[in-house]
């Protein structure tokens, strides 16, 4: 629906279908092949006659309680989504039928058409039992109706708070395909490893850090080291030279984010990942992430220190506690469940960073760890965010590059700014 159809409404209806479809516009990303289903075609004629053109967005609003067979649906939608496309619904919340048949009497809204009433669950088994797999689903508003600043507070604020985040007069969800049909066999990896101060790190991760895929680069960019880094990263890679495929650059600006957005910048590979010098991490984990993103089990493959017991001296109890605090605020803000946001390694396929960059101007370039410009991006996207689990070991080179105070402030405000431009709008 657009705005001149809106503007056709009553005043009553208009407040919130400009509702709906301002989050429907925020959820689809600019510039991508999409269509919208339309309610009306689906109550007149009980099913949905689709062009043979495939979509990166299929759109169905308030469709599905009008659909006779939504299986039958869900499975044409499957068919004309492209393989890594994505299926967005919402959908009245059954809770508020009662009140919606109220409404009806008084003028409020249009005549009751008799529909299917869904809840969430339901939603989720029936993109299930069509082939997909739920990224995101939650519910939005519950005030439907334009009062001056109380309904704007009620809406963004309250009804993104549990309890009365249950409460919302619509469901939605966002949806992908099952699996990873469009990959090729043996995607290339790219490995970048911001880099400051570990030289004596560089040769052990060249000789440790596996082949994976048709090939592997290592890609280091050094970030303003006080020792002889460099130096021994053009020493390293000229002495595995027949043996690896290394590159590496000097950060003309400050910060892990900035050396990560470099040397994504350079690297080659299907496959981008993200590894600390400090190989805190044993490498041979990259294979995992590797594994859940060629086999379809996430789009964005996060890191989690926080399963496996620690080693001795790998985190302090202070890091611990903060860790938990961002993982919790981020799971509640994305909503998609992140056990640890701070995890150096990281992984995802190199077109899906190309559409977080393109899309960067969103949130702003604020992140200098790069951890949140990620994830934002990533949940920003819909892409299906999942948390690998990794052992964690202690330091055996040099000192950490976190100045825990100053930098869990910056991070905290960031988390703040992320709530306000993600979760209340």
């Amino acid at each position: 629906m657009d705005q001149a159809e809106i503007q056709k409404l009553s005043f009553s209806r208009r407040y919130y279908y400009r509702y709906l479809v301002s989050f429907v516009d925020f959820l689809v990303p600019q510039d991508v092949a999409k269509v919208e289903v339309s309610s009306f075609e689906a109550a007149k004629n009980k099913k949905i006659n689709f062009t043979d053109s495939r979509f990166d967005y299929i759109v169905a609003s308030d469709v599905l309680g009008h659909i006779y067979d939504i299986d039958a649906f869900l499975l044409e939608v499957h068919k004309r989504l492209q393989d890594d496309g994505r299926l967005v619904i919402t959908q009245y919340s059954a809770l508020w039928e009662p009140v919606l048949r109220i409404a009806s009497l008084f003028g409020l809204r249009k005549a009751v058409i008799e529909q299917n009433w869904l809840t969430r669950d339901d939603l989720k088994n029936f993109v299930s039992l069509a082939g997909f797999e739920t990224v995101k689903c939650s519910s939005k508003m519950i005030m439907p109706i334009y009062i001056p600043f109380i309904s704007a507070f009620l809406n963004k604020i309250f009804a993104n708070i549990w309890p009365f985040s249950r409460l919302g007069l619509f469901h939605y969800l966002v949806a992908r395909k099952s699996g990873n049909g469009f990959v090729k066999k043996s995607p290339s990896l790219s490995i970048v490893v911001p880099t400051r101060n570990e030289a004596g790190m560089i040769e052990k991760i060249v000789k440790e850090l596996p082949e994976l895929g048709e090939f592997t680069e290592i890609i280091f960019i050094e970030g303003n080291s006080t020792d002889n880094t460099f130096q021994e990263i053009e020493k390293v890679a000229k002495k595995y030279a027949d043996k690896k495929k290394i590159k590496y650059a000097k950060q003309k600006g400050r910060g892990k984010g900035d050396a990560v957005r470099l040397g994504f910048d350079i690297a080659r590979g299907d496959i981008l990942a993200i590894y600390d010098a400090d190989m805190t991490v044993p490498p041979l984990e990259i294979q995992k992430f590797y594994r859940a993103l060629l086999e379809g089990r996430g789009d964005f493959i996060n890191g989690s220190r926080l399963v496996y017991p620690l080693q001795k001296e790998s985190m302090r109890v202070l890091n611990v506690f903060g860790n938990k605090f961002f993982s919790f605020a981020f799971s509640a803000i994305l909503g998609e469940p992140i056990k640890d946001t701070l995890c150096g390694t990281k992984v995802l396929w190199r077109k899906d960073y190309q559409k977080i960059k393109k899309g960067r101007a969103f949130f702003g370039d604020f992140d200098p760890f790069g951890d949140f410009d990620l994830l934002f991006g990533a949940a920003k996207l819909n892409l299906k965010i999942i948390d690998i689990p990794i052992h964690y070991k202690e330091r055996t080179y040099g000192q950490t590059n976190i100045r825990r105070w100053s930098h869990g402030w910056l991070l905290f405000k960031m988390t703040i700014f992320a709530a306000r431009k993600i979760k209340f709008r």
